[in-house]
């Protein structure tokens, strides 16, 4: 056993703390084995300084609520190391869980990540908190692409930072396709037939919803009850015809169970880098553009925690390696400069302007519209 009073030697302090860096030892661990935690002199190695948010008591863990496969996990490695917090990552599928969660109270979140369409709202529900931004110092505003930050904006009251955008389009396995898709027509046509039992679609109404509606050339965002019943009346056809309805699709992917997916485009690029035959599109017909959000919900239990890790992951730096992790662009110039020309030329990421413009924001009605919710329960339920 270490003598509690005995100096650590520097290939024990360097190996405690690479332990420590990859989470498989507790912070309460390593400062008693390093001698840290009683302020006792390393032999040869300076004593650690605690970062300015560590110095600020931050606690010891922040809960982060967000999207799958949307983190560089080594970002928050880091994190931990130098403020003491780790972080806990909870993962929705959909912005309807999320409003659920926070209404319902006691979610124990400290960030989330809304999408645009949502965060009015949160607002009127004042389930959200205006931002202190002489906490985010590493946020500025003039260095983000409008339409991907305005929404974080209610009433002139700064709400939530942009995280990251994208669209929604659809993956599938070019082996097994005939031909490429380009249209949500051709994503639900082929559903029925060649792809029957190998097709997922989001557990998401706003994405699943608006694809079948592109379907009859309606609106993404139409609440109109003639227009949802025919939206209804295509997806509970195609039900029998589907693997699974999820919004975490890429384990069937990869391993072959299924061959076509509704898919965000990060997720498309993920998939594609990994396993080229998977390809991904745009629906020609139209389809969704949205962009995310960091924001702190009301009564966030490690507030201050909440500030420390929105700042870390805004940061240029960090934040180009989650861009390069998770592949979704980010609308912050300052990262974008730090990012491969390949990866801002690549068409998953940057599609053509002919077909991101043909894309729509998801609409705010959308998120609680009753009838929208009711088509996604009974197709659901089908």
């Amino acid at each position: 056993m270490q003598d509690d009073k005995a100096p650590i030697t520097r290939q024990k302090f360097i190996e405690e703390l690479l332990r420590y860096k990859k989470g498989s030892v507790s912070r309460r661990h390593f400062l008693g084995v390093t001698g840290l935690g009683t302020a006792m002199a390393v032999m040869g190695v300076p004593l650690l300084r605690p970062s300015r948010a560590f110095a600020q008591g931050i606690g010891d863990q922040v809960v982060l609520a967000t999207w799958p496969n949307y983190h560089d996990p080594a970002n928050f490695d880091t994190f931990a190391a130098e403020t003491g917090a780790a972080v806990q990552v909870n993962v929705f599928g959909s912005n309807e869980e999320m409003l659920a969660k926070l209404q319902a109270g006691g979610s124990g979140w400290d960030v989330f990540v809304p999408t645009n369409y949502t965060i009015t709202t949160y607002v009127e529900a004042d389930l959200i908190e205006p931002l202190d931004l002489s906490k985010l110092p590493n946020y500025d505003a003039t260095t983000f692409e409008a339409r991907f930050a305005e929404a974080g904006s209610v009433r002139g009251k700064l709400y939530a930072v942009p995280k990251n955008w994208g669209t929604t389009g659809m993956a599938w396995d070019s082996t097994k396709a005939k031909a490429p898709f380009t249209s949500w027509k051709d994503f639900f046509d082929i559903t029925k037939t060649d792809f029957s039992g190998r097709t997922m679609v989001h557990d998401y109404q706003l994405t699943t919803i608006g694809s079948a509606l592109k379907y009859f050339g309606h609106s993404f965002n139409s609440v109109d009850p003639a227009e949802l019943a025919d939206a209804e009346k295509l997806l509970i056809e195609v039900k029998p015809h589907l693997f699974a309805i999820t919004s975490d699709y890429q384990p069937a992917m990869r391993n072959g169970d299924a061959w076509l997916t509704m898919c965000w485009t990060g997720e498309g690029k993920q998939m594609n880098r990994d396993i080229p035959e998977i390809h991904f599109a745009l629906g020609k017909d139209g389809g969704e553009i949205w962009s995310d959000y960091y924001a702190i919900p009301k009564n966030a239990p490690n507030r201050e925690a909440a500030y420390a890790l929105i700042n870390y992951l805004i940061t240029p730096e960090v934040n180009a390696r989650e861009a390069m992790a998770h592949g979704f662009p980010v609308a912050d110039s300052r990262v974008n400069a730090l990012l491969p020309p390949e990866v801002l030329s690549d068409p998953i990421l940057y599609p053509a302007a002919d077909l991101l413009n043909a894309q729509e924001f998801g609409a705010a009605v959308t998120l609680t519209d009753p009838n929208r919710a009711e088509v996604m329960a009974r197709f659901k339920s089908a």
